[in-house]
């Protein structure tokens, strides 16, 4: 049964993405159609990824019973799913605004300031697939352990998570810090704006270290279904601190692409302390529900 429902999720994604990207060098570049060409080739790619999908589940079983009966809303499971998933959609809209907001006041300062971040946005972006990775295998990990009752082995996946993704954060600020301008070299080939680029990326290799913490953090709340915290402190983080920094840094002269991404990192550092006093509690109430005889906190 694991083969069965890993194998073929991969094999459609993978071929999903092969499409993609054939599609892309057909009708962007060798037809020059542009956004068009890119919208095209991943509306196709997709929709073959949806035929094979089909297909698969048309020649074997599922390793679950499934009929038309099956179809029809469940008001209880639909509150429940619009509770702990409004939060984290609204904290994603509102940190978005806000990187929206910084992107605004960088194009403020100069054609040059908006082109180097931009490419540096376009490295960053790769950067943090690895730490959203690890985010989101934290949250199925854990709430599948809270689900069996062993919230010891939730909190060692915590750990485990950290210390991994910490690891790897190292890796990313070495190269992001001190080789950024190859990186952003992958996208222009523009000296000065591969400068700048360079120059904002350093902020956001400080942050690859701090996100080790707190894309796991959140992962382990999203995992309990605590999610408006998370929407709190992604709020707080992004709207109330992230953002007027930002605008300060852009007012002080001289003006450093370096310290207008320092803002990033430097509301990282505030959700982390939030995260980490939220755990306090959060375990304070776990040992005391121990205490009432609801649940053990040993795994058998």
């Amino acid at each position: 049964m694991g083969s069965v429902t890993r194998r073929p999720p991969l094999i459609t994604v993978a071929i999903a993405c092969v499409l993609n990207i054939l599609g892309d060098l057909l009708l962007v570049g060798g037809f020059g159609m542009g956004a068009a060409g890119a919208a095209v080739a991943t509306v196709f790619a997709q929709a073959v990824s949806v035929a094979i999908s089909y297909l698969m589940i048309r020649r074997r079983p599922l390793p679950f019973a499934f009929g038309a009966s099956f179809i029809r809303p469940r008001w209880r499971d639909i509150g429940m799913t619009l509770r702990l998933g409004v939060p984290i959609a609204l904290q994603d809209l509102l940190v978005n605004i806000s990187f929206l907001a910084i992107l605004a006041i960088v194009n403020s300062l100069g054609l040059s300031e908006s082109a180097g971040v931009g490419v540096a946005e376009k490295v960053c972006g790769f950067i943090m697939l690895l730490p959203s990775a690890y985010m989101q295998a934290m949250a199925a990990f854990v709430s599948q352990n809270i689900g069996a009752g062993k919230p010891e082995r939730a909190r060692r996946a915590l750990l485990c998570g950290v210390l991994t993704s910490f690891s790897a954060g190292v890796v990313m600020f070495y190269l992001t810090f001190f080789h950024g301008d190859l990186l952003a070299g992958i996208f222009s080939k523009d000296a000065p704006i591969v400068a700048l680029a360079h120059e904002y990326l350093k902020a956001y290799a400080i942050d690859c270290l701090l996100t080790a913490f707190l894309f796991c953090f959140i992962g382990y709340f999203n995992g309990l279904g605590k999610t408006t915290f998370v929407m709190l402190q992604g709020i707080i983080g992004g709207i109330g601190v992230r953002l007027p920094l930002s605008f300060l840094f852009s007012r002080i002269t001289p003006v450093s692409l370096f310290h207008i991404g320092m803002a990033t990192p430097a509301s990282t550092v505030l959700q982390i302390v939030l995260c980490g006093v939220y755990f306090t509690i959060v375990l304070a109430a776990e040992r005391k529900a121990v205490g009432r005889g609801e649940y053990s906190l040993s795994e058998g």
